[in-house]
């Protein structure tokens, strides 16, 4: 099953002007394993889930062409609309049923979007469309940010948290056990040589604005948005107050 949640053009521009990069050392990660597996060269990658396109261009120039799949047309345009990517290709569709040729993908990856797509049918294309040693790469982020800055970090981080709190009644299924999915996903993996990195901490500089706009592009928020959306508005004008 395929879940619409990032569909709305307002909410793709949000997105891609706020959401988190892959740190390069994610990316390191990927390709050293990859290159232990398999020789150059590498021809194809495709980011399943590709949203508005981060992860694509973080992988761009290590494959001779990136291909990003979503269900979202208007995250794809938000994606195409980034220029100076020339291999990367932005196409709509279902990490269920890949539009590829069997045994013809290098490596395949998908972050923080595993845990929407349907199990057992992603494993199979999976197994359909990577090349003879080719690879899978599943990201996921903990939901444990910690908010630093002078002396008013804890104050930042109860901020965030309280902001959160208010939105669990709008937090989808799929998005409250989503660290559950990816580890059954990871257990019903059929390759043999699979590794899990369990945590990767990660520091990354962003100002308040860019904070609260990555708060404003949760799926939880944008649904508390479409239902209340006064109070929304409401408290996104106050978490930024603060």
């Amino acid at each position: 099953m395929t879940h619409r949640l990032f569909e709305e053009k307002h909410h793709a521009s949000i997105y891609q002007r706020y959401r988190f990069v892959p740190p390069e050392e994610i990316r390191d990660i990927i390709l050293h394993y990859l290159e232990r597996k398999k020789v150059q060269p590498h021809a194809l990658a495709v980011d399943l889930g590709c949203g508005t396109g981060q992860n694509s261009r973080l992988l761009a120039s290590h494959f001779q062409k990136v291909v990003g799949i979503d269900i979202s047309e208007c995250q794809l345009e938000e994606a195409r609309a980034v220029a100076g990517f020339n291999n990367i290709t932005y196409r709509k569709g279902t990490a269920e049923e890949l539009p590829f040729p069997d045994g013809s993908v290098d490596l395949l990856t998908a972050a923080s979007a595993a845990h929407w797509f349907d199990q057992k049918r992603l494993l199979l294309e999976a197994g359909r469309v990577l090349k003879p040693c080719g690879c899978m790469a599943l990201l996921g982020f903990a939901d444990n940010f910690r908010l630093h800055y002078s002396s008013c970090g804890n104050r930042l981080t109860d901020i965030f948290d309280e902001f959160k709190k208010v939105l669990l009644p709008y937090t989808s299924t799929q998005l409250a056990v989503a660290n559950t999915k990816l580890r059954e996903l990871y257990a019903a993996i059929p390759f043999p040589d699979k590794e899990r990195i369990e945590c990767i901490p990660l520091k990354q500089q962003i100002s308040v604005r860019n904070i609260v706009g990555f708060m404003e592009s949760f799926s939880m928020y944008q649904a508390f948005q479409r239902a209340e959306p006064d109070a929304a508005t409401a408290l996104l004008q106050r978490t930024l107050d603060r």
